[in-house]
């Protein structure tokens, strides 16, 4: 008899089904996956990357014989000066969805709770239950996290609360004295996980002071991203900025070299860039407001958005119209496992990206 590798398994994973992503360019295709795909499934910044992180790549890459600098000290510096706090503050990681698995090994634990938005980042759940934590799911409000119902599930077995700031999928965010209310009310014991992957596309106003929340020690762990808009999806790397107790926490549980040689060069060159910033919100703006007006014309319901993302209502089976666009090679992402199945969530693209999208789910919607 073979042996059962199954029976063997942590029971918090047992119960957890497969993470499944697929994107169907590279489902449909046998060879090379062809270019004309208008992908805006993923988040990603249609912009591309820094044209000052693609020169810095090309300047390490005769040293990647060699090990990448473990503690990753050029980046942390770099993010610590920018952020007015010590390196000791930041953590890195292969990408921030690393950092929200490597918070839940270091925080949860059976017969703890960790309260999640829903819906929201299909990852929270997953590594709740990896660590054997217990889930407590509270319904957005308006399509916005509903912190007034979070705070009254609180129970003495809470020891997070998951915030994403832009939410995803939604695109919604939460005022910052909205936030900072929150945050002051909490029991010492609860930390609070501030996802702010898409925080850059916040406009000033809507970005909560979440560094000073740091900087005062309060069980707050925030974390940021280079994956979307500083187009740096494909190397993996984020960072986490928390009180400095907390980091090395992070540190004692994170894989040593987690972040590779090509990531953080990227990184650290992408930084600097303002003008790539710059241009990216500007596209990112410019699609937003040709998205609203097609939708509306097209008479489709969305959530206005402060990421670079949106949430439609198409009032069909979504699953149908999704794989219909992609029969037109057009990728979006389908909400059906977020429980909303009449919604899909469109990535705003580049000028032509965006165009064709809206051509070809015109003629779906008609033909359906």
């Amino acid at each position: 008899m073979s042996y059962s590798f199954e029976d063997a398994a942590s029971p918090y994973l047992k119960g957890l089904p497969p993470y499944r992503h697929g994107r169907p360019f590279v489902e449909c295709s046998r060879g090379p996956v062809s270019e004309d795909w208008v992908k805006l499934d993923y988040n990603e910044n249609p912009l591309g990357p820094s044209p000052l992180a693609v020169k810095a790549i090309q300047g390490v890459l005769h040293g990647i014989n060699r090990y990448p600098d473990c503690q990753g000290h050029d980046l942390k510096g770099r993010l610590a000066e920018r952020l007015g706090l010590s390196a000791a503050h930041v953590a890195l990681g292969n990408g921030s969805s690393e950092l929200i698995d490597l918070c839940a090994r270091c925080f949860l634990g059976p017969g703890v709770e960790a309260i999640i938005g829903d819906p929201a980042f299909a990852f929270y759940g997953r590594v709740v239950q990896a660590a054997g934590g217990q889930r407590v799911s509270v319904p957005l409000k308006a399509f916005r996290h509903d912190l007034q119902a979070m705070a009254e599930r609180i129970t003495p077995r809470t020891r997070m609360v998951f915030i994403g700031n832009p939410n995803n999928p939604t695109g919604s965010c939460v005022p910052p004295h909205d936030i900072a209310a929150f945050i002051e009310a909490l029991p010492e014991r609860v930390i609070v996980l501030l996802d702010e992957a898409y925080r850059e596309y916040l406009p000033d106003e809507l970005q909560p002071d979440t560094v000073r929340y740091v900087r005062e020690g309060r069980p707050v762990i925030a974390l940021r991203s280079f994956s979307k808009i500083y187009g740096l999806s494909g190397l993996r790397i984020g960072y986490a900025i928390a009180p400095p107790d907390c980091v090395a926490l992070i540190d004692k549980a994170r894989q040593p070299f987690n972040v590779n040689a090509l990531a953080g060069a990227a990184a650290a060159a992408a930084l600097g860039d303002e003008a790539h910033l710059a241009g990216s919100k500007r596209l990112n703006e410019d699609g937003k407001q040709y998205l609203y007006q097609a939708l509306e014309e097209l008479g489709l319901r969305y959530v206005p958005t402060a990421a670079n993302f949106i949430l439609v209502d198409i009032e069909r089976d979504v699953d149908q119209v999704v794989r219909a666009l992609a029969e037109k090679r057009v990728a979006v992402c389908s909400l059906a496992r977020y429980g909303l199945r009449t919604s899909l969530r469109v990535t705003i693209g580049s000028s032509h990206e965006n165009e064709r999208f809206i051509a070809v789910l015109r003629e779906v919607l008609t033909t359906s």
